[in-house]
């Protein structure tokens, strides 16, 4: 599966990216939510979730690199959230907050960083949807994949297997042509690409690409 970022989105032409992204059938769109405190970068709040929301029904995959998420996870999901991933080390009470998110009906999930190890399954994997491992440092688009994410990928199948779970993998971070099909036999379900998309020539063209590689 496939969920373009539209962090790398050409928000001047956005109705257009959407409508290709429409066109080309991905299975999500990935929405990454920063608040310049947990990350050192700025994106957007719920009111333009809520203005993206009309442009698509593709479910909203929203990754809330944010402090104390709790305290707007309602808001993102009556902006249209179909999926919210927090950090763990983003909110005080991890359990609760994921009981929080599913309480509101959308699925939920949480955020592993690139030298962050998996322990904290041990103790949510029977309360999450998705586990989204970040193969790029959080905060910014356009950057390289980090290869020692793939042995991360692989023991996270390896989890999710042996406790007979239903949670999927997304991969988010330098996702190209050249590697998606590695990283998609790694064990991951979704793969988060965006400025391998949005900063092609051919958006439209890419999307087809992704998804025939990954048929």
């Amino acid at each position: 599966m496939i969920s373009p970022s539209i962090l790398s989105a050409d928000f001047t032409n956005i109705k257009r990216d959407f409508e290709i992204m429409n066109e080309g059938g991905v299975d999500f769109v990935h929405v990454d939510i920063m608040d310049g405190n947990y990350v050192p970068n700025i994106s957007f709040g719920p009111s333009i979730v809520s203005q993206l929301r009309k442009l698509t029904t593709i479910d909203f995959d929203v990754h809330l690199m944010i402090e104390n998420p709790e305290n707007y996870i309602e808001d993102f999901v009556k902006a249209g959230a179909n999926i919210i991933t927090v950090h763990p080390d983003s909110t005080r009470h991890l359990n609760r907050t994921l009981n929080l998110i599913k309480s509101f009906g959308v699925k939920a999930g949480i955020v592993i960083n690139p030298a962050e190890n998996l322990n904290v399954l041990e103790y949510t994997l029977s309360d999450i949807d998705l586990l989204l491992i970040m193969s790029v440092n959080p905060g910014f688009g356009g950057q390289n994949f980090i290869k020692s994410s793939l042995t991360k990928i692989k023991k996270a199948r390896e989890i999710i297997r042996e406790n007979k779970s239903n949670c999927l993998i997304e991969v988010d971070g330098g996702i190209k042509l050249d590697n998606a099909l590695e990283v998609f036999n790694s064990g991951a379900d979704i793969l988060v690409a965006g400025s391998a998309i949005f900063g092609s020539e051919n958006p439209s063209e890419e999307i087809f690409k992704f998804k025939e590689l990954l048929k």
